[in-house]
């Protein structure tokens, strides 16, 4: 069972800190005695992947660099250079990726997050919860993720993988 979660976010405008923001209200509501620590990507060291039962990444897609589809500076940052020899040993870990549908790749960070987790020796807890467009207006799609998540939390660990590019228990 999941005792303590530790999200690590990235977020330039707000949009990414608002739907964190939803998920942790939704969570303390329902599970009053669940540990929650934040962080921000760029104040975030690599050891601090390892801590807590559950780590969710959250993040913007981004056009760093003059390429689109990229992680936020920040997290890229972070899982790029400053985690990229870290083993994340089975560490059970999510995404909340946030994206614009006028790019074509709309929410990428979601590919770079699985990916991360995947070359690091993560363990997909839940699937992602991914945003496009504007997060406002899209509480109920935020607290019905964040409702899924409490459920994972309070039974026996499933594992998921990454199957032909959908998810599989």
């Amino acid at each position: 069972m999941i005792r303590s979660l530790r999200f690590i976010e990235a977020s330039t405008s707000g949009n990414t800190e608002y739907v964190v923001d939803q998920v942790v209200a939704t969570l303390t509501e329902r599970m009053p005695g669940l540990a929650i620590e934040r962080q921000r990507a760029e104040l975030t060291h690599p050891e601090d992947l390892l801590r807590g039962d559950l780590v969710i990444l959250g993040c913007g897609t981004w056009n760093t660099g003059g390429t689109e589809g990229q992680l936020n500076v920040h997290m890229d940052a972070l899982l790029r250079e400053r985690a990229n020899g870290l083993d994340l040993r089975g560490r059970p870990m999510t995404f909340i990726s946030l994206g614009d549908d006028r790019y074509y790749f709309r929410t990428r960070c979601t590919e770079h997050f699985l990916r991360f987790q995947r070359e690091h020796n993560g363990t997909l807890f839940a699937p992602p919860l991914v945003i496009v467009n504007e997060p406002y207006g899209q509480e109920e799609r935020i607290r019905h993720w964040a409702e899924v998540l409490l459920k994972r939390m309070t039974v026996s660990p499933v594992t998921l993988t990454v199957d032909g590019g959908r998810l599989a228990a």
